[in-house]
């Protein structure tokens, strides 16, 4: 039997981004988009960074650094320290996966 580590590198990597894309419009949603259908790719562009920084093993720390720059830089909002460090969190856990 022949396994193909590609497909299994690219099953796992799109496993990884679908649980990110649902924790960042299910949960995070700083901007209250997630019941919008014509908004269901808003966070799309930040998924691979997060995929990358869960990957890397970065702290949970960095993940959070990562959420509020774009909350409050990217986005020009005020932001909710205590929710972004929740997401962090979730976040941080799929490194376990």
């Amino acid at each position: 039997m022949v396994i193909n580590v590609m497909n299994l590198i690219k099953n796992q990597d799109n496993f990884l981004m679908s649980k990110i894309r649902t924790i960042l419009l299910k949960e995070w949603d700083p901007i209250g988009i997630q019941d919008i259908p014509e908004a269901q790719d808003e966070y799309d562009s930040y998924i691979f960074s997060i995929c990358k920084l869960i990957q890397l093993k970065e702290s949970e720390e960095e993940l959070f650094n990562y959420l509020w720059w774009i909350e409050t830089e990217q986005m020009g909002l005020s932001g909710n320290k205590e929710h972004t460090k929740t997401i962090a969190h979730r976040l941080f856990k799929l490194s376990n996966l």
